[in-house]
C-alpha cells in the first residue's frame, strides 16, 4: 500500500479533514492533499507528526510502501558518495584526457586532443551531477509506473 493511501485512511480512521490534519502537523492543506495522492511524500519531520497524530509509527509507514524505501535507499546513496574525495568520475576524466593526448600524439591531430581534454574535463567536473540527473529520471519513471 502507498504512503498516501495509508495517510489518507488513517486521517478517515481518526475523523479528521484534510484541513484539521493540515492545521495539526503544520503545512498547509495543499500538502496533505498531495501526500494523500502520491504525488509528493512527506519530510521525516512531518512524518513523526503524523505517526503521532494517527497513533501509528514511522516504521509502519515505511514498511508498507516499497516506493518510499527506495527512495530513501537512493537519498542515502548519494549521501554516501559525497563522502569520497576522489569520485570515479575524476579517475574516468582524466583517463579519457590522456587517452586522447595519447591518440593525439600517434595520430598527428590536436583536435582529438582538444576534444577528449574537454570530454574528460567535464566529467571530472560534473560527474555527480550526471548522476544525480540520471538518477533522478530513473526516480521519476518508477514513481509514475
Amino acid at each position: 500500500m502507498r504512503l498516501g493511501n495509508q495517510l489518507e485512511k488513517l486521517r478517515e480512521e481518526q475523523k479528521l479533514s484534510q484541513e484539521e490534519a493540515a492545521k495539526q502537523v503544520g503545512v498547509s492543506v495543499q500538502h496533505i492533499h498531495k501526500w494523500e495522492n502520491n504525488k509528493s511524500y512527506p519530510d521525516i519531520q512531518h512524518l513523526l507528526k503524523l505517526s503521532d497524530i494517527y497513533e501509528t509509527t514511522i516504521d509502519e509507514f515505511i514498511k508498507k510502501d516499497a516506493t518510499l524505501q527506495n527512495r530513501l535507499n537512493i537519498e542515502e546513496e548519494e549521501k554516501e558518495d559525497d563522502d569520497e574525495p576522489f569520485h570515479p568520475g575524476f579517475y574516468i576524466g582524466i583517463g579519457i584526457m590522456f587517452l586522447g593526448t595519447f591518440l593525439s600524439l600517434i595520430i598527428g591531430n590536436l583536435t582529438i586532443m582538444m576534444v577528449t581534454n574537454i570530454a574528460g574535463m567535464l566529467i571530472t567536473c560534473f560527474y555527480k551531477n550526471i548522476l544525480k540527473l540520471l538518477k533522478d529520471v530513473k526516480k521519476d519513471f518508477y514513481e509514475q509506473g
